[in-house]
Formats: structure tokens, sequence, C-alpha cells
């Protein structure tokens, strides 16, 4: 490999450990579901709908964090640059893991406060999310800024390959750490050590982050065109870096404009993108997969031993989409795989129905995870890294990043109270949601198949042409 290329790995692997956290982050709380209900919830003696949507809100209450960051994101990316955000995004992952382990601190005794640790439990949620909700958004960008354009969609890929890395490590974590008591043990212990373990791969973030260089279309937006010479030269060799820099600075004539100063397509293509990867249900699958398991009849630690399967699923097929991205395109594998979860939830709701949740439910949950596994998991993070023009990215993606937060705080919340439904159980056997999850995968089929473009191949300069810039607009 030559000198560039271990440049541009070294940034991306470094830049990709905001996913491992992204994905650690959102799934270490599918170990702690139960005690959380135990410490937190049962003590309150709420109805059963009150309960479930508690419940639904405690898990996800990270979620509202990560519509916050995201939405912060873009101010954070055009003011402050992509490199210090990255590093606020670790502080925020290294407060947050500590504090929801030990919610007490400071407040009361550990272990002693009951449902009133709730709440600041839930703070420490929100500030991990905010760290999440700005990695989402800057990690990718950094990545797809710093790429070459014919390995851009491979190398942006491996920010959702860290992010199955984060899930299936937490699971296995969770699962080693049940291991080290009972059932008991887990609800007074365990739960806080599965919450803590985060520390250690969040000040590794930070420690690296130290020596990466900042974004070069940052550096020329801002006026600082040698910097941004020196940071191309070790990405790629002359005469390349000098091109690529005259290229940026021509779609940079003006650094900044009107967020629909390219029309309004463009964005709702994004923000759709965003808002159906989460409709089609992966983080209902991958928060509450012990549940899941354990509604088809396995015990708790079967369920989560299941659940490690389903992570060495999501990161076998991911490593497929970093051949296929830059191979088959963008388009042809998101068709694919919406058809292939479509078929996939619909089998497992029929299964549900039909009260015969087997093996043939496991495969049915593999086969989905797969599928979104090489489609709609890491070829959305690329097409949102590459569609927007530069002089509306941070805050055009901030929006669709910010949507898809708040799509998945929909889809978290409302699957745990549809799934704890009893009049919905009573006729579906806990299979609904995944019919609906079903319908909305064929949905994202005939969305992508007529609106979205196709990017591979392409400099992120030219896929700007893609949409016309509109330069009377005066939208913000």
């Amino acid at each position: 490999m030559s000198a560039h290329g271990r440049v541009i790995l070294g940034v991306t692997l470094t830049a990709s450990l905001g996913g491992l956290l992204f994905g650690y982050d959102t799934a270490v709380i599918s170990g702690a579901v139960s005690s959380i209900d135990v410490n937190f919830v049962e003590p309150m003696h709420l109805d059963e709908t009150a309960r479930n949507s508690l419940s639904g809100l405690t898990v996800s209450s990270a979620l509202f964090g990560c519509v916050i960051g995201a939405i912060a994101a873009g101010w954070i990316a055009t003011t402050f640059g992509r490199r210090r955000g990255m590093m606020a995004a670790a502080w925020l992952f290294l407060i947050g893991s500590i504090g929801s382990a030990v919610p007490e601190l400071g407040l009361g005794p550990i272990g002693g406060m009951g449902a009133a640790a709730l709440v600041p439990f839930n703070v420490y949620r929100v500030l991990g999310g905010i760290g999440v909700g700005i990695a989402s958004m800057l990690c990718p960008m950094y990545i797809a800024e710093i790429a070459p354009r014919e390995t851009r969609g491979r190398l942006v890929t491996c920010y959702q390959m860290a992010i199955v890395i984060g899930i299936i490590v937490v699971y296995f974590v969770n699962y080693l750490i049940a291991q080290l008591g009972d059932e008991a043990w887990v609800h007074a212990r365990g739960w806080r050590w599965m919450l803590a373990s985060e520390a250690v791969p969040a000040a590794l973030f930070g420690a690296l982050l130290l020596g990466v260089p900042e974004s070069p279309r940052w550096l020329v937006a801002r006026g600082r065109t040698d910097e941004a010479l020196r940071v191309l030269r070790t990405t790629s060799p002359e005469p390349a870096a000098s091109a690529t820099l005259a290229e940026i600075r021509d779609s940079l004539v003006v650094a900044t404009r009107p967020l629909l100063s390219f029309g309004w397509g463009v964005l709702v293509i994004g923000v759709s993108l965003s808002v159906f990867q989460q409709l089609v249900g992966i983080n209902a699958v991958l928060y509450y997969a012990p549940r899941m398991f354990e509604n088809m009849g396995a015990s708790s630690n079967a369920a989560l031993l299941q659940t490690v399967v389903v992570g060495a699923a999501n990161m076998a097929f991911t490593v497929l989409a970093l051949y296929w991205v830059d191979r088959h395109g963008r388009r042809p594998l998101l068709i694919a795989g919406s058809l292939m979860m479509a078929a996939a939830m619909c089998a497992l709701g029929a299964l549900f129905g039909r009260q015969s949740v087997g093996l043939g439910a496991l495969v049915a949950v593999v086969a989905y995870t797969a599928s979104f596994a090489f489609s709609w998991g890491p070829v959305v993070w690329v097409l949102l890294a590459e569609l927007f023009p530069n002089s509306i990215k941070g805050r055009a993606m901030g929006t669709a990043v910010a949507a898809q937060w708040i799509a998945n705080v929909l889809v978290s919340w409302s699957f745990r109270v549809l799934d704890g439904s009893s009049f919905l159980n009573a006729y579906f056997h806990h299979g609904f949601a995944y019919w609906v999850y079903g319908a909305m995968a064929l949905l994202s089929a005939g969305f992508v198949w007529r609106w979205v473009p196709e990017t591979k191949g392409h400099s992120l300069e030219a896929i700007q042409r893609f949409w016309p810039s509109r330069s009377g607009s005066s939208a913000g």
C-alpha cells in the first residue's frame, strides 16, 4: 500500500470509531431493558399502557439526544470543523456511558434511589445520544471528503461496518457480563457494567482524533487553501491534489448558500432515504432482539446468545457491501435489499401469527438483518455523504440525519407499545409490527426506483451538478 493509501486508511479507521460508538451506544441498552424495568419502571406501579410507554421512552431516550446532536452537527461542522466536532462527540460518549451506569452519582446512594434515578439516567442517555447524533453526521461526511472518488463508497461503508462491529461487540459484552451472575445480580449490578463498558472505546476515539487532519473541503470554505493543499497531498499524489483543490474551490465560489439553493429535490431525497432506513424496522430488531427471542420462547441467556448470531449476520453481510457498493452501484443494492427485507418481515409476521416461532423465525430475522446489512445500512450513509452540494452540505446533511433519528425514536417507541399491546397480541401474537415493517420495505423499493440517482464513480463536485443551482433563491 502506498503512503497515501496508508494515510487514507488511518483516518478512515479513526473516523469509523465514531460509527463503532454509534452502534455500541444505541445497542448497549438491549441487555439492560429488563433491569431498567425492574429498577426504575415497575416500582411506579403503572397500568399496562403507561408502563409500556414509559419503558419504550426510557429505552429510546438516547434517541432524543441523537436528534439534538444531528441538528447541531450541521452548525458544528460549518463553524468548528469536522475534526473538533468528532472530538466533542467522543467526550459526550464518555460522559454518557459513565453517567448512565451510575445515575445516582452525586445525588444519592448508588442503588438506593429506586425510580427517582430514572430522570438522571435518561439525562445521561440523552447526553450520549447527542454524541451519537453528532458522530452520525460528521464521521461519514469526513470520510467522504477525505476519500478518493474511486474508493469513496467502500471507505464510507467502513463507517457502517464499524456501527455493525459496535453492535455485535456490545451484544457479546452484554452476554459475557450476564454470565458473571444470576438474573438477580444482573438486575442489581450487571446492567451497570454493560453501560459503563462504552467508556473504553470512547476514550480511544478521543485519543486517536488528536492525530487526524481537518477536512480539506472545510479548510477551503474557511479560506485556508494552503492547509487544504497540504492535507490533499497526504492523501493523493500531484497533480491530482492540485486538481482536486481547484475543483473544490470552483464548487465553493459561494462558500455557504441558503439551504434550498439547489431546490427541494435533493433535500427531500436525502430526508426520505434517512426516514425509510428507520421505517423498515431495523432498530426495533436491534434494540429489542433479546425480547423478540424471549417472545419466541427462548430463555434470557439463550435470547442474548441468539442476538449475537443476528449481530454476526449483520457484520458478515456488511463486509459484502464493502465490495459491492463501488462495483454494482448504490441503487441496485437498495432495491434488492428492500425486496428481501419485505419478504423476511412478512414471513416473520406470519410465523408469529401462526405461533410457529422456532428455527424458521430465527432464519427470517437473520435474513432480514443480512438484507439490511448489504443495502440500507451502509448505502444510505454513502448517499447522504455524497448527495448534498458542498455549499449546503453541513445543514442539509444535518437535517437529513436529524430526520433519521426522529424516525428512529418513533419506531423504537412504537415497537414497545405495539409488542406489549394485549389487544394486538390477541390477533397477531406479537407479529403485527413486522407486517408494518414489511410494508415500509416495499414502499422504500419504489421510492429508490423512482427518485434516487446513481452516484457511483462521480466526484462530490460532479454530483453537485445533478441539482440545478437556484442562484436567486433566498430560502434559508
